[in-house]
């Protein structure tokens, strides 16, 4: 039998649950009326009566009345969130840009800031300094008070930290580690959260929770998984998977790093044979020129470089083909390893730059994905282009921040 204080603890936690699903509905699908919220989220009419009330009295959300069109009768009620309740920088850190935007509560873009790469001699120290000079900057010129960002949420191509906000590896500044918690101190209302309110993410792993967010609104049952493949510069994967509760886990394994062929191909993180050693843009390149295969990588290879040795290659030039084939069987293959370890057969989205090169791709990646028992037991996926990676990461960001803030808010 529950004593008093477990009782509490139980009733509170309940009622922290209630309100994110509430809030929840309300940032995906508001405004909403009542009746609609009840539906939503499946809790009564009492109990979400209860929700609206002391979450409009928190200051979370509002409520505005429309006039019933047609209809006699009093208005109908619709519940939002309040778009000054909180705000959220996200910022993306890719090879050619570091991208910094501020949104409200419900997840509008208020402002942007965007920011080339200096791929010169600049320390991590100087980047990490000009990077909080720049959110300094967005935070000033949005007017907003002090206090009014309570979470920054970053997100870069490499191996971050799980318990902190530190990049452990990144394809511009190596092994060099980059401590966001720290370059950021001070920043924040620090009594927001107690778990802290700066977040660091591998960009594949948002891309992948925002475009699973958006397939399950169109399709008619819950995906039971879903991967992405980031092509570019970089290769990035993300894993989605739902297990029997219907609950949904996101990660995003190191598989451009992972070890694809004993071929003495030399990778950015200083290992032989990675799958970004021959499907990266540096490995495209490479090859297309014929050049040692332990040649050092650029660090960064402009798209228009890509594109020429791409028009090349779709004017018959065989070295320029045969690099693009190449890449194309090294992501084939390593997808295959990847569905035989998940035991799933997925849908499969490519994003990035690379997805304009998809016509030179796919002929390698196919033959590579058909070499896999497991794509000649169960099929091959469901492969589609996603072209808008950009706007993926930012609604990554932005959905993964709210649902930290309602957590913390609406508790």
């Amino acid at each position: 039998m529950l004593n008093k204080s477990s009782q509490k603890t139980s009733n509170e936690s309940v009622r922290q649950q209630n309100s994110g699903l509430v809030l929840q509905a309300l940032r995906h699908d508001g405004p909403l009326a009542h009746t609609d919220l009840s539906a939503s989220t499946g809790l009564s009419s009492a109990t979400v009566s209860a929700i609206t009330a002391e979450l409009e009295k928190t200051g979370l959300i509002e409520r505005r009345e429309v006039a019933n069109v047609g209809h006699r009768g009093r208005p109908r009620v619709l519940f939002s969130r309040r778009r000054d309740a909180a705000h959220v920088i996200a910022v993306r850190i890719s090879s050619h840009a570091v991208q910094y935007s501020l949104a409200d509560y419900r997840g509008t873009l208020i402002d942007r800031i965007e920011e080339p790469r200096d791929h010169g001699a600049t320390t991590s120290q100087a980047f990490l300094a000009g990077f909080r000079a720049a959110i300094e900057r967005l935070i000033r010129r949005s007017r907003l008070p002090e206090d009014a960002v309570t979470t920054i949420s970053i997100s870069s191509k490499g191996i971050a930290d799980r318990d902190g906000a530190k990049l452990l590896w990144s394809p511009i500044f190596g092994y060099e580690s980059l401590d966001f918690e720290s370059a950021l101190s001070g920043l924040l209302n620090s009594g927001f959260s107690e778990r802290g309110s700066i977040r660091l993410f591998n960009e594949s792993l948002l891309v992948t929770h925002a475009l699973l967010l958006r397939l399950e609104k169109t399709r008619e049952a819950p995906l039971p998984a879903l991967a992405t493949l980031s092509l570019g510069h970089s290769i990035g994967l993300g894993v989605a998977l739902r297990d029997r509760n219907g609950l949904v886990r996101v990660v995003a394994p190191n598989f451009g790093h992972m070890l694809h062929a004993a071929d003495g191909k030399l990778c950015r993180c200083g290992a032989y044979g990675c799958v970004e050693a021959s499907a990266g843009f540096y490995g495209i390149l490479r090859a297309a020129f014929e050049v040692p295969p332990d040649t050092i990588p650029a660090k960064f290879v402009p798209l228009t470089e890509m594109e020429k040795i791409a028009s090349r290659a779709r004017q018959g030039h065989r070295v320029s083909e045969y690099a693009f084939r190449q890449a194309g069987l090294a992501l084939g293959q390593s997808l295959s390893r990847m569905l035989s370890l998940a035991e799933e057969t997925m849908p499969i989205a490519i994003t990035g730059p690379g997805t304009r090169f998809m016509d030179l791709l796919m002929r390698g990646l196919t033959e590579g994905l058909g070499q896999s028992q497991h794509v000649r037991v169960h099929g091959a996926p469901e492969l589609l282009i996603i072209t808008e990676e950009e706007t993926l990461v930012f609604e990554g960001h932005v959905d993964r921040a709210l649902t930290e803030i309602d957590q913390d808010l609406g508790g």
